[in-house]
């Protein structure tokens, strides 16, 4: 090959390199297999040997150099797309534990939004990808809601039933995230991300005229076992609204969302009440809540009730009305306020109007899944 040849070829492979808009522009489309194509790997073998400094023409070791680092890059993007997904350009949030590749916005809260973003377990090169949810205030004003809700999911995590797990958000981690432009700095949440669940006002649309309450029943039961579990580890959640419930049709699992708003009772002697209120849900908060007074579980009792009551419409027959009434009464004092205990007494109650519990299969039209609910913060 002669020199004025392979001069070109080097010329030709730096303006490849450096006009490229992504990975794709250089190595060809990612394929849905989750493989390499062999034409990518050919395409990335031949430039790097263009334009490695080692192998480059005289007084060009600079602009090869330049070149190469960019090219390693793109490679690495581009492996990173056909193992997790992901698309060049998308900006990282890089914390202590993980480097977080953060994807298109997944829903729009008053108070924060979140984000899809994909992480590996560790650094190495064959971990597995994961995906969790970014919860990201869009004022710093609301960073306490955030600083509540990951101390309420790791209280529960630690001083919880480790079998009830389950019924909560894992959090991955809580973060801090300054602005570049600004200096503002906000309090973040990255949650594990729940795929095929839909939340309780989701299922109450699906069925206009209220769910079957032997469907319900399922729900209900599960709702206090998380509402009993957080209140055993010391946690109301404060926000039992629809929204916040989140329920696996197929799978019959729940998991109960958004703790923003919740109070721990090592904080109870600073903030005893709710901080906040779903606006468009207060017909669902006992009066405690909007009397400021402080939030006891069975607050979350009374919420949970409601949540079910809201879900059957008018169909709960007479003997379940009585009970639900019982847990919703005006005065905290004369409810129910342990969901674990209550448990028992439903399921009392469940089998004298419907007999033994059995399996019910539920469905919901065909609709897109839910992810974390958010609410309106009040004074």
């Amino acid at each position: 090959m002669s020199m004025s040849h392979g001069t070109a070829e080097f010329d030709a492979a730096l303006r490849s390199i450096a006009l490229a808009e992504n990975p794709e522009s250089l190595f060809g489309p990612v394929q849905d297999d989750g493989d390499v194509p062999p034409a990518a790997a050919a395409a990335y073998r031949r430039l790097a040997r263009r334009v490695h400094p080692d192998l480059a023409p005289p007084a060009r070791t600079a602009d090869a150099a330049t070149a190469f680092t960019r090219l390693t890059r793109l490679w690495s993007h581009f492996q990173d797309m056909v193992a997790g997904d992901l698309s060049f350009g998308d900006p990282t949030l890089v914390t202590r534990a993980h480097t977080y590749h953060v994807r298109r916005p997944l829903a729009r809260g008053d108070v924060a939004d979140l984000h899809g973003v994909r992480y590996r377990d560790d650094s190495g090169p064959g971990a597995p990808w994961r995906d969790a949810v970014l919860k990201l205030p869009r004022s710093p004003r609301d960073n306490d809601l955030m600083r509540a809700e990951a101390t309420a999911l790791a209280r529960v995590r630690e001083r919880g039933h480790e079998r009830y797990r389950a019924f909560v958000p894992s959090l991955v981690e809580s973060i801090r995230h300054r602005d570049a432009g600004t200096g503002v700095e906000r309090r973040a949440n990255v949650l594990t991300r729940l795929v095929g669940f839909h939340s309780l006002a989701e299922v109450r649309r699906a069925h206009p005229d209220g769910v079957d309450p032997r469907d319900a029943a399922w729900m209900w039961r599960r709702l206090l076992v998380a509402i009993g579990n957080a209140a055993a580890a010391g946690v109301v959640h404060g926000a039992v609204v629809p929204e916040h419930v989140l329920i696996h049709p197929e799978q019959h699992g729940l998991v109960l969302v958004d703790w923003c708003y919740s109070v721990t009772s090592a904080a109870a002697h600073t903030a005893p009440h709710i901080p906040a209120m779903v606006a468009h849900r207060k017909d669902l908060y006992p009066p405690e809540v909007a009397d400021r007074r402080p939030a006891v579980p069975a607050t979350d009792v009374y919420m949970a009730t409601r949540c079910v009551e809201y879900l059957t419409g008018d169909r709960l027959p007479r003997r379940l009305r009585a009970f639900a009434r019982g847990c919703s009464l005006p005065a905290p004092e004369r409810r129910p306020g342990d969901g674990l205990a209550l448990l028992g007494d439903l399921d009392e109650a469940l089998e004298r109007e419907f007999g033994p519990r059995r399996f019910r299969p539920f469905h919901m039209p065909s609709a897109p899944p839910s992810g974390t609910g958010h609410g309106t913060r009040t004074a």
